[in-house]
Order: C-alpha cells, then sequence, then structure tokens
C-alpha cells in the first residue's frame, strides 16, 4: 500500500494529537516502541494478525493463514496515540482512520478474540504495569446537575439519528430473543417487545399496578405497562427523549395512565408496587450506586418488587478497571460505570433492606441486538448524515456498536434482569 492508497486521515474535534505524533520529525518515541511490543504480543496471543501497509506483520515473522486480519494504515499514529493512552488510544485511531479491518473482515470479527480472552491477553509480568499506562478518570459528577449533563450528551443526539437503526418501539437497550429459534426468523421489534414484557413479568406489572420506572427512554415500557392496565410514572433526565415519549404515549391512547417528568430519580416522591429500570444504573457512577438503590427502596411499597436490567462486568475486572479511563467513558457515555453482581448484591446490602431474588443473564442476545443496530446504522448513514453528523461521528459510533457486540459475544461483559424484593 502506498501513501496514496490511504483514506484521507480525520481530524477529531476536541481529541488532541500526543505531543509526540506533532513532532514534525519521523520516527516514534519510546513509549511508543513499547506499544509496539504489547500490540504484537496481544494480537498474536487473540490470534490476530496486525498487518503494516506492506502486508508484513507488526511484530514479524510470518502472518498465520486463516487469522481474522486488521491493516494499520498509519503505523505511527497507532503506535503513538496507544502509547500515550492505551484505553482511548486504538478508538481513537479507528476515528481517525488509523486502522481498519482487512476487506471482507468485520469490524465486530477483529474484536471479538480480544473480548474472548480479555483477562489473558498479556502476560503478567505486563499486566503489572498498567499502574503506568492507566488513566485515572477525571472527576465525574453524578450530582443531580452534573448526571444531566452526562444524559444530554448522548440521548439528545437526535431522535431522528436513534429513530433510523433502532425498532419501531425505539428499545435502546438488550433485546430478548426466543430460545430454540434461528435468530434469522426472529424479528428485533417482536425481540424487544418479549424483553419488556420480561421486566414487567418480573416486577409482576398488572392491571392496578402502581408503576414508578427509573429511565424513560422513549417511553415503550411505559405504553406496555399502561396497556396492562397499569398506572405509571417514568422519569428521565433527558428532554428529547421526555418530549417524543410524550407523544408516544398520546399517540398509544395510554396518557391519562403515564406520567412521563424530567426528573431525577432521587427527587421522586411516593410508594409504588413495582419500580422498573432498564440500564440506567450504568450511567449512575459508582459512588452513586448507593443513592440510587436506596432511592428505589425508598419508593417501593412494603411488598413491592423491583426489575433492574443492567450490563454488568466480572468484578475481577471491576476492581482492575475501576480506576481507570476508557474510549467508552471519553466517547459515548461520560461519567458510566458497568457494575458486577458482586458489586450490586455489596451495595444492596450494605445500604438498603432490598435483596437479589433472581438474576437471569442473556448476553448473546445483547450481541445480536448491537449487530442489528450496527448494520441498520451503517444502511441508513446516508440519512444520518444528512441531519448534520460527520465521518468522525460514523467511525465513533461504528466502533462503540461494534465493540460492545464483541464485548458481548465474547463474554467480557454480560447483561442481567435482576429481580429484587425488601429482605
Amino acid at each position: 500500500m502506498t501513501t496514496t492508497d490511504l483514506p484521507r486521515r480525520l481530524n477529531l474535534p476536541g481529541v488532541e494529537d500526543p505531543a509526540c505524533l506533532r513532532r514534525k520529525r519521523g520516527g516514534v518515541c519510546p513509549r511508543a516502541r513499547v506499544a509496539r511490543v504489547v500490540l504484537s504480543v496481544a494480537a498474536r496471543r487473540a490470534g490476530v494478525e496486525l498487518l503494516l501497509p506492506d502486508g508484513t506483520p507488526l511484530g514479524g515473522g510470518p502472518a498465520t493463514p486463516g487469522n481474522p486480519v486488521i491493516e494499520i494504515l498509519r503505523q505511527r499514529d497507532l503506535l503513538e496515540r496507544v502509547a500515550h493512552d492505551p484505553k482511548v488510544g486504538v478508538g481513537e485511531a479507528y476515528m481517525a482512520g488509523d486502522w481498519r479491518p482487512a476487506s471482507g473482515t468485520d469490524l465486530a470479527a477483529v474484536m471479538l478474540p480480544f473480548a474472548e480472552r480479555i483477562e489473558s491477553l498479556l502476560p503478567m509480568w505486563l499486566q503489572r504495569l498498567r499502574f503506568a499506562v492507566d488513566r485515572r478518570p477525571p472527576r465525574t459528577d453524578n450530582s443531580p446537575a452534573g448526571a444531566r449533563q452526562h444524559i444530554e450528551a448522548h440521548y439528545d443526539l437526535s431522535n431522528d439519528m436513534f429513530a433510523t437503526f433502532l425498532d419501531p418501539s425505539m428499545s435502546y437497550s438488550s433485546a430478548r430473543f426466543e430460545r430454540g429459534r434461528p435468530l434469522a426468523e426472529q424479528d428485533l421489534h417482536e425481540a424487544q417487545l418479549r424483553k419488556i414484557d420480561t421486566v414487567l413479568d418480573a416486577a409482576q406489572v398488572g392491571h392496578g399496578t402502581q408503576v414508578l420506572e427509573i429511565g424513560t427512554g422513549w417511553g415503550a415500557l411505559a405504553v406496555r405497562a399502561a396497556e396492562r392496565g397499569a398506572h405509571v410514572v417514568t422519569v428521565t433526565l433527558s428532554r428529547e427523549q421526555a418530549d417524543l415519549a410524550r407523544e408516544r404515549v398520546t399517540r398509544a391512547g395510554v396518557a391519562d395512565r403515564v406520567s412521563i417528568r424530567l426528573q431525577d430519580y432521587r427527587e421522586v416522591t411516593g410508594r409504588y408496587d413495582a419500580v422498573v429500570s432498564v440500564e440506567m444504573v450504568e450511567a449512575v457512577g459508582e459512588d452513586y450506586w448507593p443513592a440510587y438503590f436506596r432511592a428505589i427502596e425508598d419508593r417501593l411499597a412494603p411488598d413491592g418488587v423491583a426489575a433492574v436490567q443492567s450490563i454488568l462486568m466480572s468484578h475481577r475486572r471491576l476492581l482492575a478497571s475501576r480506576r481507570s479511563y476508557g474510549w467508552i467513558n471519553k466517547h459515548v457515555f461520560p461519567g458510566g460505570m458497568i457494575p458486577s453482581m458482586e458489586a450490586i448484591e455489596a451495595v444492596t446490602e450494605a445500604h438498603t433492606s432490598l435483596r437479589v431474588q433472581t438474576v437471569e443473564r442473556f448476553g448473546a442476545d445483547y450481541a445480536e441486538t448491537l449487530r442489528r443496530w450496527r448494520e441498520r446504522f451503517l444502511s441508513e448513514w446516508r440519512s444520518i448524515e444528512g441531519g448534520g453528523f460527520d465521518a468522525v461521528f460514523r467511525r465513533r459510533w461504528e466502533f462503540y456498536l461494534a465493540f460492545c457486540e464483541a464485548g458481548f459475544a465474547g463474554g467480557a461483559i454480560d447483561v442481567g434482569l435482576i429481580r429484587l424484593e425488601r429482605s
């Protein structure tokens, strides 16, 4: 591959190149030489080929036939980014166009081997050096005011943009596919409604139930609960979501049974038979997990039931990563933290009378959900681009969706429906 064959390098608004990459003279800094070795070791352990523009493997030696292939388009750019911010640099290098999956290879497919071996990609002696490169996260403000800013940064991008790749229910969380039926035969909308019904069943929502939903989304769960005869109060910090959710509730003919409030979960009052919250706890931030679960407990009637759907990671990974800063935190979900089941159980036992009764895990369903979102996002890019989104946004979201898909498919992360009751 010649220099003229390279795609245009994209500038990343708000992202400053590492100082060593801004030098006019060529070559890489000592840290980048170390990054080259680390990338080579991780790729070899994952069984992925990292090929330089001339077709030779990054670490030297022959390529292994049949392995997934990543093409490095700008070696210096990639190495400097990874060297100076390893957990952020790989994603930013993709956003800038410094690397790509080989022709005919899916982006999630080249990430999957890394996700499957996430805890053994590097030998222990290298893992012990992570303290030297881990970047501590900026201090996050998940107070009511700070949380509102974080939610707006993602969910208020554009209702129209989200509508291009979500199903008609506008559900932005994992669907539940039917076991024993080929995935190709299953409709995403049907699977999303199954997920909503599973959450409502877990919380025992039926006719006359008083329901509090923490995290409205675009109103699909509130509509479904109201159609069962429940009365729903649902709270969100996203103005765009609230506005569209009100329209959808009205169109569904259940406005008399659904109250949509632009309100923080900590500000809600009253008692409810059921509290439901779908993939909201990840946005709360670790420091506020006690407040989140106390709010659920405080709002539950004495015999109430809570159903919380949460993305999960292993407790070992949580302990290793809780004080570091990753690409997802910087570019997609500021202020967020994925909990482990052990952390949820510890927080609820220490700060509330709530106890976990059941956990249903379905990470493979999330991988399929994300695959379909990404496929639709890319196929609808022309209309998304027409809404004012640029090529960097496209590559950011393509990487985000593929990164998460690989994580769920490879077992690096999971998702679970957690049923809680007072002890």
